[in-house]
Order: C-alpha cells, then sequence, then structure tokens
C-alpha cells in the first residue's frame, strides 16, 4: 500500500490510543513527554479520537500527569494497581475504551509524524483486517546506540512501502479491531517478562487469522535507559526466549494457564534457539548503513557491548533453563527496592 493523500475524517474507522506507564519503571519519565510530544504532532489529530488512555501504575509521579493533562487536553487517566503488569495494563485499555479500532503505544518509543494515519488506513481500505503491525527500531547512533541497533529488540526499519503479511508484532506499535482483541486477548498468565505477543502472534495465525505489516507507520524505540536497565533487560531476553520456546513448543490450551510454568519440561536444548543469528546479524548491519552510514564508523568500536549483551542473554537463557523462575523474582525484588527509595 502506497503512501497517498489523507481520506476524509469521516471515513476513519473511530479509534482509541492506549499507552501505560509500567515502562517507565526502568526507563526515564522524560520519554513519556516526548511520546505524547510526537502522538500531538501527528497529521491525524488526536481530538477526533475517542480516548486517548493512559494506564497508570503509580510509576509516574502525579504533577508530571497533571502537567500532561493541561498541556494535553485530550489525554485521560485510568489508575492501577501497582501490581498491574505490561499486558494486564494494555488489556485493561482496550476493556476501557470505545473506539473501533484500539491503537496501541508506549511511553517509551517516538512516533513520526503520519504514524497514526498509516497504521489506520488498511482498516479504511480493507473490512477483513483485524490487527496492523507497524515497523518499531531502535534510535541512537554513536557507540552505544549503535551497539543497540544491533543487539537490541527491534529490527531496522524494512524501506519497504507496501502492506504485507508478517508473524509477528509489538505491542509499542499495533492497531486492533477492538472486538476482535477481546475475543482474540493477549494471554497475560505467562511466565515472561515481555514477549507474550510473540505467543498471541502465533496463536492468531493457528487460528486461521492474518497479522499485516504496514511499514511506513514507524516508531523509535528508546534503548535501555542505564548500566542496571542494560544488565537486567538482556537477562530478561535470555529468560524469554527460553520460555517462548517452550511455550511455543505446546499445544496453544497450554498458553492461557496461569500455572504454566508446571505444565512445560525443561529438556530443550539451550543452543537450539541461537541459530542463524549471525544472519540476521548481517541484515541489520546492512540496514543500518543504509539509513545513516555514521553506524559502519561507529561500529567496532560498539562491538564489546554487542558482545556482552550477547553474553548477558545466553547467561539468562540458562539460568532460566534450570531455575525457570528465578530471573523474574530477582527483578521484581530489584525494582521493589527502587520504589522503596
Amino acid at each position: 500500500m502506497q503512501s497517498a493523500k489523507m481520506p476524509p475524517m469521516e471515513q476513519f474507522p473511530s479509534f482509541s490510543l492506549v499507552l501505560e506507564t509500567e515502562n517507565l519503571a526502568n526507563a526515564h519519565l522524560d520519554g513519556l513527554s516526548q511520546s505524547l510530544a510526537s502522538l500531538a504532532q501527528q497529521n491525524l489529530p488526536l481530538t477526533v479520537a475517542n480516548e486517548v488512555l493512559i494506564i497508570d501504575t503509580g510509576n509516574t509521579p502525579a504533577q508530571l500527569l497533571k502537567q500532561l493533562c493541561d498541556r494535553y487536553p485530550w489525554l485521560k487517566i485510568q489508575q492501577a494497581p501497582s501490581s498491574t503488569g505490561y499486558y494486564k495494563a494494555k488489556m485493561l485499555g482496550a476493556a476501557l475504551v470505545t473506539g473501533e479500532v484500539v491503537v496501541y503505544c508506549d511511553s517509551d518509543c517516538t512516533y513520526e509524524p503520519q504514524w497514526l494515519q498509516h497504521l489506520l488506513m488498511p482498516f479504511v481500505v480493507r473490512n477483513d483486517i483485524q490487527i496492523v503491525a507497524g515497523e518499531t527500531s531502535t534510535r541512537g547512533v554513536g557507540l552505544y546506540g549503535t551497539a543497540m541497533a544491533i543487539a537490541y529488540i527491534f529490527p531496522q526499519y524494512s524501506g519497504s512501502h507496501s502492506l504485507a503479511p508478517t508473524t509477528q508484532y509489538f505491542l509499542n506499535n499495533v492497531a486492533f479491531r477492538r472486538e476482535f482483541l477481546l475475543k482474540q486477548p493477549i494471554p497475560v498468565a505467562l511466565p515472561l517478562y515481555r514477549g507474550n505477543c510473540v505467543i498471541h502472534a502465533r496463536h492468531l495465525q493457528q487460528q486461521g487469522y492474518t497479522l499485516w505489516r504496514q511499514p511506513q507507520a514507524r516508531a523509535a524505540h528508546a534503548p535501555p535507559s542505564d548500566r542496571s536497565h542494560f544488565f537486567w533487560r538482556f537477562l530478561l531476553i535470555g529468560h524469554d526466549y527460553y520460555w517462548q520456546q517452550q511455550l511455543l513448543a505446546k499445544p496453544t490450551s497450554t498458553m492461557q494457564q496461569p500455572n504454566a510454568m508446571q505444565n512445560l519440561s525443561d529438556d530443550r536444548d539451550p543452543t537450539a534457539g541461537f541459530k542463524g543469528k549471525l544472519e540476521v546479524f548481517r541484515d541489520r548491519l546492512q540496514k543500518m548503513a543504509r539509513h545513516d552510514r555514521r553506524h559502519v564508523f561507529y561500529l567496532p568500536f560498539a562491538l564489546p557491548i554487542v558482545i556482552a549483551s550477547a553474553l548477558l542473554v545466553l547467561a539468562g537463557y540458562v539460568i532460566t533453563a534450570r531455575r525457570p523462575d528465578y530471573l523474574l523474582k530477582s527483578y521484581a525484588h530489584v525494582l521493589d527496592g527502587r520504589e522503596e527509595l
């Protein structure tokens, strides 16, 4: 689907945006202000949205929330218990908003000015589309930025311009028809830190649904914000990678069970999932060089950070294979300690 003139507002489905503050437990508070500023600059104005809803779990000072609501009158705040996790907050948002389409964004992402228009356009032209995923990439260039562009979760922008089927989505940049999502909810009771959307995407495909990727709906995600965040985030990527392999090897019904840990074996090869990483590495390097030539200069200096991140992922995988809930519990204690300071 090529970029085109924006159709009249009345042709768009009614829509609501949902953000959460759970991500701010380990990220800079400035990220929320930057995210909302980028949303305020959309060429499809947020004043026509049914709601722009923030699910706040206590990670944002009340004064900052008040300032943001004064600055952006279209913003609404819904308080939720501090124990509300990322995916539960997202699904709570879907239950509370009223738009035909629910659009998910994150408090640590910024969005290009035509992002919302591009994400919603497929719903205008095709009634059978239920889910549209944008493209999210890690922002930054330099010694650390280049390392994170290689090593962090998000791939580089594809450079494509056409709507096409995909196998995955990120919950910081995706839109669902709301009734469809409520009938096919993202599972929240999984032994994962992040990555529930990987399980959800596979489940939808097994049910015969098509996920669509709109490459012109582009977001930029912040890299880990400090050394502690870097350390824990890559350990937990290894943790999630282990559990995703376990969950995807089991029947769909297992994915929905709160005690999924007790029902899965831990006899899988801890190195099997790392095959093909060299090809991914090569693809990222090519796209990084095409998007910003400065990455080529910084690459040799960034490699030690890339290697450190890969070792942390491997360590997280091995630790989780031996002690399945150790890292999640340990990280929860770290976050609890920060809240007490």
